[in-house]
This record gives structure tokens, C-alpha cells and sequence, in this order.
């Protein structure tokens, strides 16, 4: 009816093409029934379908195939246990409680005292009371101080034989060294003030017995052809001094590192008031003297 609306009269009136299919020989709905115009509503839980068929389930594995699935996780854990026991420092290798590690005790309490120190206590201080008549013992000498010198003339043109000198007493003696400087000017000698020509070190109680100890045992008998150390290097008041011409007699020097052969100088200051004292007091400290 295009065009007018309005129906033949003796005709029946023609109903909409729409509503002839919906009413009429329609086919029938899917989905239960449903309107076409309406979006077609799925079913949950297994309910409807297209065509009145149940949707179909999804298909289970059989129990072997998802155990052999989850069987590769296991590795995994196993290089991850691994891993842990590597960054933990002594865990085992798959992850275990790290591994107690036998620590050395740290000393406690004092030190003992040096060896020297101990046999001038027992040995060489009755001694010393016994043949000088001493009344108080406070009164037997001892040894005060250690002094070692080193000097430097090439240290004028040559900067570096400085810290040479320094590390060779540091090594030597157990404790760093002081730079000496000139006290006045020279001109014959190109010396000017001021000018580093040296270096020393002052040794004290626990450092003085050991690095005493070490020369009277382990460097002094390393001296080629030692035949003793000469008796009148007294200043004649209980100072005694030495000189050492070869560094390498002492075994914390290692001959391949030192640059050249250099002496130095060796003061032992000690309490007596005469030379006859401090030579007895070394003598009994076991000092080697040369033969009369």
C-alpha cells in the first residue's frame, strides 16, 4: 500500500509484512522462543543453546597428561634453590640453611708481654741488683728508647730516595718515620734550610724489646763475616750506638724491592750513668759483643 493508506473497500485490509511473518506461517525461534528483533541471549551454566542442544562441555585431560605437564616446575625450583644457596655465601645447593663456619677467637685481656722484656725481669734485673750493690731495685738500668737514623745527601737531587728512606724504617721498626730537615744552610754543600735530608724513628716500650729482639737473634748473625759489635761506641753516659751497612740483614726487607744498599744509624738510650752499667746490661741482654 504505497502511496495510500487507505483500503479497497470490499478487500480485506493487508496487515504489515512484519507482523504477517511474526503471526502467520513464521519459522520458528531459535533460543527458546526468542523475538527476532531482540538480541539472542546466550545461556550460562549449560542451559539453551542453539537449537535446543546443550552447549558442549570443554574436554577434560586425562590425570597423566596434567602431571606430566606440572613436572618441569620442579626444576626450576630446584635452580632457584641453587641460586639462593650461591648469593647466600655457605648455603647448601638447593637452598638450605647456610653452614656455620669455624671463626677464630679474637684474644681477650691483655697482651703478654715481648720476650726480651720478660727475661730482663727475671734474669738480667737480679743480676744487675746483685753485682752493683743496687739497694732499690728501680735503681738497675734499663733500656729507655731505640732511635733509628738514616741520612740522605742524594735526597738533594734525587726526591724519591725520601720516600724510599721512609718505607725501608716503617718496615723495619714497626712505625712510620719523621722527615729531618736542615737546620741551616750550606753553601759548600748546596744545602739550603728547610731541605729534607733524612728521616728517623723513635721506638718505645712493647715496639723497642721486639725490634731488640729481632736484631740481637735474627739480624745481627746474618752479617757476613760477624765477628761482634765493637765495645767503645759509648758516648759515656750509658748510650750505646751502631751502624748497620746493609738494610737486607733484616728479614722483613725483601731484597727485590729496595732500590739500592743504604745504611743507617742505630741509638740505644738506656738509664745507666756509666758506660761500665749499660755495657753489662747489654751483655746480659744478649748483645754480641766482639772479643777483647
Amino acid at each position: 500500500m504505497q502511496g495510500n493508506d487507505r483500503p479497497v473497500e470490499g478487500e480485506a485490509p493487508k496487515e504489515p509484512r512484519r507482523q504477517g511473518r511474526s503471526q502467520g506461517g513464521a519459522p520458528a525461534q531459535q533460543g527458546g522462543g526468542q523475538p527476532e528483533g531482540q538480541p539472542r541471549q546466550r545461556s550460562r551454566g549449560g542451559q539453551g543453546g542453539e537449537g535446543g542442544q546443550a552447549p558442549a562441555q570443554p574436554r577434560q585431560r586425562p590425570q597423566g597428561e596434567q602431571q606430566g605437564n606440572q613436572a618441569p616446575a620442579q626444576p626450576r625450583q630446584r635452580a632457584q634453590g641453587q641460586q639462593q644457596g650461591q648469593q647466600g655465601g655457605g648455603q647448601g645447593r638447593r637452598g638450605g640453611a647456610p653452614r656455620a663456619e669455624a671463626q677464630p677467637e679474637k684474644p681477650t685481656g691483655p697482651l703478654p708481654p715481648p720476650r726480651l722484656l720478660q727475661r730482663y725481669r727475671e734474669e738480667v734485673a737480679p743480676k744487675l741488683i746483685t753485682e752493683f750493690s743496687y739497694k732499690v731495685p728501680l735503681q738497675a738500668p734499663r733500656i729507655q728508647k731505640v732511635v733509628l737514623n738514616v741520612g740522605l745527601g742524594e735526597a738533594l737531587t734525587n726526591a724519591n730516595v725520601i720516600d724510599s728512606a721512609t718505607q725501608m724504617l716503617t718496615t723495619i721498626g714497626g712505625q712510620k718515620p719523621m722527615v729531618t730537615k736542615a737546620k741551616k744552610s750550606i753553601a759548600s754543600f748546596k744545602l739550603r734550610e728547610g731541605m729534607r735530608v733524612g728521616a728517623m724513628v723513635t721506638l718505645r716500650s712493647r715496639r723497642m724489646y721486639e725490634f731488640m729482639d729481632r736484631l740481637l737473634n735474627a739480624a745481627l748473625p746474618r752479617i757476613r763475616d760477624f765477628q761482634g759489635v765493637p765495645r767503645g761506641s759509648f758516648d759515656g753516659r750509658g748510650n750505646y750506638s751502631l751502624s748497620i751497612r746493609e738494610q737486607v740483614i733484616f728479614p722483613e726487607i725483601d731484597y727485590s724491592k729496595i732500590d739500592r744498599i743504604r745504611g743507617f744509624q742505630i741509638t740505644i738510650v738506656t738509664s745507666a750513668k756509666s758506660d761500665r752499667e749499660a755495657f753489662r746490661l747489654l751483655e746480659l741482654m744478649g748483645m754480641p759483643f766482639a772479643k777483647a
